[in-house]
């Protein structure tokens, strides 16, 4: 069922009919005086949108931006040609009611035995009807389009001959007061104040990496290391009785070579290579402070009384 929070998606919809043949653009909205439902919507039809077609929204389905309706073209097409001049009086709804087949073809009639009319709704283009009286009430038999049926505080009119307050179409608060919201189909009679919060979080990234690497590095080492090495020397000693027979050994004078080896130490280098410790990468947290600046924006609700302003947080 169509509410009155399609109404902005049906104006300026595309209509299609019962076998999804394009009909026209959705141009405006008619709601039912009594109930606030969209009753009818006008279909720009004919050559270059020209001519403005009545349609019931009873059976009618929207989905996306299309509107639906249970009839054929040729159908719409041929429909009792009503000015839309922003609103259906009971005699132009009741024949459209009977051309479509729509209830008994008598129009809607009210809880007092009236005919109801049908309203252009909020949101569609139009002027200041003529079925006003000079208090901007609605008269008796007729229709008015868009605003007609607001006083000077905004707050809706009974029309004429009514005099229960259940044929208001505004919103009774607590306190009694009869408003009508004029902002759009889904508010009610309260206006919410909203603000940003700003949420401040972190997360980890890759800010960058560390690596070991080892190479091999060449330096002098000097170490003193004793050596040893041999010497000669002449040891001479006096022929005693203990050495006398090896004096005489041989020859009395002849000429000879004595030799003795000489030995001498020198140092060896040998080197080995050994282990002397282990080396790894770690990490440690460090946790500092820094400020984030962002915008947020906040509601604020204004109060236009008597041409004074009192704005209110």
């Amino acid at each position: 069922m169509i509410t009155e929070r399609d109404i902005d998606t049906l104006i300026g919809s595309t209509a299609v009919d019962s076998d999804g043949d394009k009909l026209g653009s959705v141009s405006e909205v008619y709601l039912d005086d009594q109930s606030g439902r969209p009753e009818w919507a006008t279909v720009k039809t004919g050559l270059f949108g020209t001519r403005e077609t009545f349609v019931p929204l009873r059976e009618a389905e929207l989905s996306g931006d299309s509107l639906r309706v249970p009839y054929a073209k040729a159908m719409v097409k041929d429909a009792p040609s009503i000015e839309a001049d922003g609103h259906l009086s009971p005699s132009e709804e009741s024949e459209l009611y009977a051309y479509y087949g729509v209830g008994d073809g008598t129009g809607m009639v009210g809880d007092q035995g009236r005919t109801t009319d049908t309203d252009r709704a909020p949101g569609a283009a139009g002027g200041i009807g003529t079925d006003l009286d000079d208090r901007g009430n609605h008269t008796a038999g007729g229709t008015a389009r868009l605003g007609d049926d607001l006083n000077d505080r905004g707050q809706h009119t009974a029309r004429a001959g009514d005099h229960d307050d259940s044929t208001l179409t505004g919103t009774r608060n607590d306190a009694g007061t009869v408003g009508r919201d004029t902002s759009g189909p889904t508010t009610d009679d309260a206006m919410t104040r909203s603000e940003e919060r700003l949420s401040v979080g972190t997360e980890a990234t890759e800010v960058g990496r560390a690596r070991l690497r080892k190479h091999v590095v060449t330096e002098n080492v000097t170490r003193s290391v004793p050596v040893s090495r041999e010497e000669v020397r002449i040891e001479r000693e006096p022929i005693t009785d203990a050495n006398r027979g090896d004096a005489l050994d041989g020859p009395a004078l002849s000429e000879e070579e004595h030799e003795v080896t000489l030995h001498a130490e020198r140092p060896v280098v040998d080197k080995e290579t050994v282990p002397v410790e282990r080396v790894r990468l770690g990490t440690e947290t460090v946790t500092e402070e820094q400020q984030v600046n962002a915008q947020v924006a906040h509601e604020e609700i204004e109060q236009v009384e008597d041409g004074r302003r009192d704005t209110r947080r």
